[in-house]
């Protein structure tokens, strides 16, 4: 379906653009937007390749996607692409987290930057986070304990690498190694890559150059599916307040096993 009608008007209104203004910022006549945001007219292609220059937004995703179901835009830099990450809402003007399912987090490095598979995720909603697009992806493997396999991060998108702080963990996709959550060190100025670390320290750091890394998203809050143990919540308590100490852990660790 053709939804072009309908998202100039929304990315106008999105810029707090008057038909009139937006006319002049595209050399074209306020008769014309209106023509075309009332579905009166088609656009013409010199008129979708200016509209899509000045909102940095491929063709395809104005003509094939509804963008009035979003209320903000990210986007990131993928060789000549720009990829949409649209902020969805519901009709109580909520944002809805999508879920990346565990059976299909697999796929998710073929797809995360195609629409349709995005849009076919299922979303939830938790009305406690931040401002800002947030996503859901499973955990597996024991590198980051005390999460437990199984869990799931919620992360918020960072569009600006700049903003990656040290110490602080994320998931990332990545070209080589796929979806990963780790506990980040940036180092992009130092030697343009990102150190990556296990918070179980029997797993070996690495880095991972930045050029690789596919989308970062920085840990807001997680889901366990699993309840700990009263043992294994006394190692948790344990691991988490040497970790916040910053103290090695490894002979812990091995006194532990």
């Amino acid at each position: 379906m053709n939804y072009i009608a309908t998202n100039i008007k929304h990315l106008r209104k999105l810029k707090k653009l008057s038909q009139e203004r937006l006319a002049q910022e595209l050399n074209v006549t306020r008769s014309r937007i209106g023509s075309y945001e009332e579905n009166r007219s088609a656009p013409t292609i010199e008129f979708l390749i200016a509209f899509s220059d000045y909102y940095k937004t491929p063709i395809d995703i104005l003509l094939r996607n509804d963008l009035t179901k979003t209320k903000d835009f990210s986007f990131i830099q993928l060789n000549n692409q720009r990829v949409l990450f649209p902020i969805a809402v519901d009709d109580d003007n909520e944002n809805l987290i999508e879920v990346v399912p565990t059976k299909a987090s697999a796929g998710y490095l073929a797809g995360y930057d195609d629409p349709e598979y995005i849009e076919q995720l299922q979303k939830i909603k938790l009305p406690f986070l931040p401002t800002g697009k947030h996503r859901a992806f499973p955990i597996k493997g024991d590198s980051m304990l005390p999460m437990k396999d199984g869990s799931f991060v919620i992360g918020r998108f960072v569009e600006d690498r700049s903003e990656i702080k040290s110490g602080r963990t994320y998931v990332l996709v990545t070209l080589n190694d796929g979806m990963v959550y780790k506990r980040v060190n940036n180092t992009i100025d130092l030697n343009n890559s990102l150190l990556l670390m296990s918070d179980n320290k029997t797993y070996n750091d690495y880095s991972v150059p930045i050029d690789e890394v596919l989308e970062i998203w920085e840990f807001t809050c997680s889901i366990n599916t699993q309840e700990y143990t009263q043992e294994e919540l006394k190692i948790s308590s344990i691991l988490g307040m040497f970790n916040e100490l910053g103290v090695e852990l490894k002979a812990l660790e091995k006194s532990i096993k």
